[in-house]
């Protein structure tokens, strides 16, 4: 049993309940129900799902055949492609290359993936906030399991 699995296996069959935008072109997606968030002054901040998607850069929407677009495509075209997401369930949940990659499968037929193009790491982690198994990413090469914060 790979470190990945119960991150995977939370998150197969859980819907894409809202995306958006972070620092720069990091992308959160988030799975599940959502919950609201409060910040520290009170102001209201993005919800958050059972389970988040966080790629810091490089990552595109694969449709079957073509790419939908990516963190390279114009900013404007972000907000359309993030709508075509919701909905869709997870159908699989993958790794590739020799630096771990991700890949989740979704079952409308895209599939958001990750691609670090410069120097360092991958730059993703999978957060489970329910079940609160901590935070799935790569250091050093290697898949590492950070404990969830309380």
């Amino acid at each position: 049993m790979s470190i990945a699995s119960p991150f995977f296996e939370a998150l197969i069959g859980k819907a894409v309940s809202h995306v958006w935008r972070g620092h720069g072109s990091a992308i959160f997606v988030e799975f599940g129900t959502l919950t609201a968030h409060t910040r520290k002054d009170k102001t209201q901040g993005q919800a958050f799902g059972e389970l988040s998607l966080m790629i810091q850069w490089s990552w595109r929407i694969e449709r079957p055949k073509s790419i939908l677009g990516g963190s390279w495509s114009p900013e404007a075209r972000w907000p359309g492609m993030f709508e075509k997401l919701k909905g869709a369930t997870v159908s699989e949940v993958q790794l590739y290359g020799q630096l771990p990659e991700i890949c989740v499968s979704l079952s409308n037929g895209l599939r958001l993936t990750s691609f670090m193009t410069a120097e360092g790491q991958p730059e993703w982690a999978l957060i489970a906030l329910q079940p609160k198994i901590g935070s799935l990413c790569v250091k050093r090469g290697s898949l590492c399991v950070e404990p969830p914060n309380l």
